[in-house]
This record gives structure tokens, C-alpha cells and sequence, in this order.
């Protein structure tokens, strides 16, 4: 069989990421620099992502809504963190139909502004709280060193926004999507273990009250933030007028949050997973979960009816009957693309009345019969799920060092030390070495509360 040309991960990591990008056709370089087309498998992959994480929203009682691309400048200059936070990614927009706008427009980097301004029109009395919204959407935010899926100008997210009675009320939306939402797909779908933590004053989200994070560890060693939660506090409630009746008829400001995951978990999967012959798809999110390739035309019918048997059983299945190109170049294809499990059928093996299969995240074949060969599919794919994420986990702990200072900090992977050793004037330093305190945990690996600075512990990394 002929062999996949990919970059070995020990020579070149980032080298190995772009060949597995572009050889298992998951997206490519848009015209405009920074920009970034997604082919149809990586879109596969997304759409798998997106639905598992809307099925979640929706089922914590949020719906889904569109807002405008466009914002107007002024928007974000009502709250001054945000707009110093965003400055220097802001794509602004001063000309249109022939003449100079009146007022600037933002493309959307995020919509915390322009979801503001509604919500002060939609919010009046307590009875109109919680407002649950989510919208999937595009943004841009200008990117000095892009790369696919990681660090785009433009990419696809999605992007919550509440508005709540109480601190407590907004507190508890933000952990119950950080758990419940994110960490349930990234963990239980994606196979990819996570650390829950609250980001420091220095990297919490811009006009946020606290920010809190999903932090995963690459197969290189290094951290890659895969999603957020924000409890915003008043802060844009007060600069957006984002006022309610109470049960008294007094007037209070209600508490935001806002909370989003973008394409780039579709990177994290590819670093999470990916080995020497490209990616390696856990089956609950595979676009394909067992692919059935005909070695030669006497086999497609045997193959249509294997198709079949899976397809009853839930299971998603795509025949390659493509004979006319070489079976070694269409097994190294899905091998690239990842797919959990491999039914190769040729007319020898319909002689002998068994097939050969192959899982994508060991390196070897086995035989087995042709009878019951579905069943035997179908019942591998927990199998690969499960061990997927605990080889994960293995390589996490093994990667993770505790250490009593900052000088210490030295290589890949995740270090512990205390915070209150530490402190900003320690984050300050390690940011000069290109280390960054990824998250606070709690001693007992719970997250912290928002104002909770006692007895925690910081994750520290090199970080994308």
C-alpha cells in the first residue's frame, strides 16, 4: 500500500499540521490573507461539532437569533475595556455606496454591543428574565499570523448572550454552559480532555467581571484554549441601559454573560488526535464512522449490502466503490481523513467469506468473517471513543509538572505551581519567556469563584 506523505510530528509539528490540513482536504488559504476556505470534510467535521453543541443550547433553554454584521463604532466605545480590548483586531468599515459614512462600522468581532442594545429594548420587567440567545455566526477579528482553524481573520462561532435577574443567576449560566455545554462535547464527543479554570485579571475576556476557560494540552506540548465563559457583571447592562422592573418596581440593572467556541476546536481535534498518518476521528463526531471500500468491481455488491446492515444500525457508512483508482491510494485517503473503522472487500475475500478491517487508532489489520462483519463495526466504536480520550488523558498527566517557582518552568506541557506564589508579577514574567498562566483551578480541581484568589493553583504553558 502506498504510504501517506505527511511530515512526521517529531520533525516538524506545525509542518505536520499543515500537510494534514491540506492532504486530508479540510480547508485551504482564502484569496484575502488571512482568510480560510473550509472543504467539505473539514465542514463535515464542523457541522458534527455544531450540532452536538446546538442540540445542548437549545436543550438549557436558549434559542438562536441573527444580528447584524455590521456594528456601529460607537457601540463598542460605550464600554471602554471592550473597545480597548478589541482595537488593535477591529476591521472598520468608513466607506460605502460611493461616499464617506456618517459613522464607522465595525465588522463584527463580537456582538456583545449590538446584542446589548437590544436586549435594552426587549428586557423591561423582572418577567422578562432570563434572556437565553445564542447565534451562529461568522466574525472577523484581524489576524498578524495566521494559521488554518487556529488563528483566522474570519471564522465561524457561536457566540451566547443572557441577561439575568442576579449575580448568582448569571454566575450559575456561565459554569452550566462551561460544563454542561462545552466540556460535555469537547470531553464526550471530541474525546479531548480539558482543564476547567478561571482566567487571571491579565488574559480574562475584555469588559468581562470574570472569564472562564476549557484549557487542552496538544500532542507538541503545548496548551490550545478551546472555548470561554464570561460572567460580564453590569458592566454591559450599565453602558447599554440594560434595565428592569423589579418584583418592588424598583429599577435594576441586570447581570450579562456571553460564552463561545469557535472552529478552532476543529484544530484542537486534528493536534488532539492526529498521529503520523493524519487524523484520527473519534467516532462519536466522525462525519464517517465506518467506510466499506470495494477492492474491485465483483465486490461492490457484497459491499452496497454491508452498507446497508450498517446504516440499520445507526451507524454512518460511506462505500467507496471508486475501483477505477487504486485501492492503495483510497485506503491512504481515509486513513488521512481519519475515519474510526476500515471494511476492505475484495473477491478473494468473498471466496474465503471474510473482509479485512482495520481501526484507525491502532496500526494493524485483522480478518474477520463477512457474516456478522456489521455487528462487529458497529460494536468497536465505543471502544475507539473511550480510548481515544483515555490515551489523551495518559499523555496530559504524563506531560504535567508541578513546580514550587517560575524558574522553574522550563519545556512542553502544563506546569502547576501556586498562584499566590506566583501572583501577576510571575505571570508578567513568564509571559517574557512565552509562558502564559492558562487557568486557575481550585486545589481540588474545581474552578474558582469569580473574586476566589486563595489556595489556587495556576496551569502554565506555552500556548497557540
Amino acid at each position: 500500500m502506498a504510504k501517506s506523505v505527511l511530515t512526521p510530528q517529531s520533525e516538524d509539528f506545525p509542518r505536520w499540521y499543515a500537510d494534514v490540513v491540506a492532504k486530508a482536504g479540510l480547508a485551504e488559504n482564502g484569496a484575502a490573507r488571512g482568510t480560510m476556505i473550509i472543504k467539505p470534510w473539514g465542514y463535515a467535521i464542523w457541522e458534527r461539532i455544531q450540532a452536538e453543541l446546538d442540540a445542548r443550547i437549545k436543550a438549557t433553554g436558549h434559542d438562536n437569533v441573527s444580528f447584524p454584521l455590521f456594528i456601529p463604532y460607537s457601540f463598542l466605545q460605550r464600554e471602554a475595556q471592550h473597545v480597548e480590548g478589541f482595537s488593535p483586531e477591529l476591521a472598520v468599515v468608513t466607506h460605502a455606496g460611493g461616499e464617506e459614512l456618517a459613522e464607522p462600522l465595525v465588522v463584527r468581532p463580537t456582538s456583545e454591543t449590538v446584542i446589548g442594545d437590544a436586549m435594552s429594548r426587549w428586557v423591561q420587567g423582572h418577567r422578562d428574565l432570563p434572556l437565553l440567545l445564542n447565534q451562529w455566526a461568522n466574525v472577523v477579528r484581524w489576524e498578524l499570523r495566521p494559521r488554518l482553524f487556529l488563528r483566522t481573520t474570519e471564522f465561524l462561532w457561536q457566540e451566547g448572550h443572557t441577561a439575568h435577574a442576579t449575580f448568582d443567576e448569571a454566575q450559575a449560566e456561565t459554569l452550566l454552559i462551561l460544563h454542561h455545554v462545552y466540556d460535555d462535547v469537547i470531553r464526550n464527543v471530541m474525546g479531548i480532555p480539558s482543564l476547567l479554570g478561571r482566567k487571571t485579571d491579565q488574559e480574562r475576556f475584555a469588559g468581562a467581571d470574570s472569564t472562564y476557560t476549557l484549557e487542552a494540552l496538544m500532542r507538541d506540548g503545548k496548551a490550545l484554549q478551546l472555548g470561554t465563559s464570561h460572567n460580564l457583571g453590569q458592566n454591559f447592562a450599565k453602558a447599554f441601559g440594560i434595565t428592569y422592573s423589579d418584583a418592588d418596581g424598583g429599577q435594576q440593572h441586570a447581570w450579562t454573560t456571553s460564552w463561545g467556541v469557535s472552529a478552532r476546536l476543529v484544530g484542537g481535534l486534528i493536534m488532539a488526535h492526529g498521529d503520523d498518518r493524519g487524523l484520527r476521528l473519534p467516532p462519536a463526531l466522525a462525519p464517517v464512522q465506518v467506510v466499506v471500500l470495494a477492492v474491485k468491481d465483483e465486490a461492490i455488491a457484497a459491499c452496497e449490502r454491508l452498507v446497508g446492515e450498517l446504516t440499520h444500525a445507526g451507524v454512518r457508512t460511506r462505500l467507496d466503490g471508486r475501483t477505477s483508482q487504486s485501492f492503495g491510494r483510497r485506503a491512504v485517503e481515509w486513513e488521512l481523513k481519519g475515519v474510526p473503522v476500515r471494511l476492505e472487500v475484495g473477491p478473494r475475500d468473498l471466496e474465503a467469506g471474510s473482509l479485512t478491517l482495520v481501526r484507525r487508532d491502532r496500526d494493524r489489520k485483522e480478518t474477520i468473517p463477512l457474516e456478522g462483519a456489521a455487528a462487529a463495526s458497529a460494536d468497536l466504536l465505543d471502544a475507539i471513543q473511550s480510548g481515544l480520550l483515555a490515551e489523551a488523558e495518559a499523555r496530559r498527566s504524563a506531560a504535567t509538572t508541578d513546580v514550587d517557582t517560575a524558574a522553574a518552568v522550563e519545556g512542553a506541557g502544563f506546569f502547576r505551581l501556586p498562584w499566590d506564589r506566583l501572583g501577576t508579577g510571575g505571570e508578567a514574567d513568564l509571559a517574557e519567556r512565552g509562558y502564559t498562566v492558562r487557568c486557575l483551578v481550585r486545589e481540588d480541581g474545581a474552578v474558582p469563584a469569580p473574586q476566589e484568589n486563595d489556595g489556587l493553583i495556576a496551569y502554565v504553558a506555552r500556548a497557540y
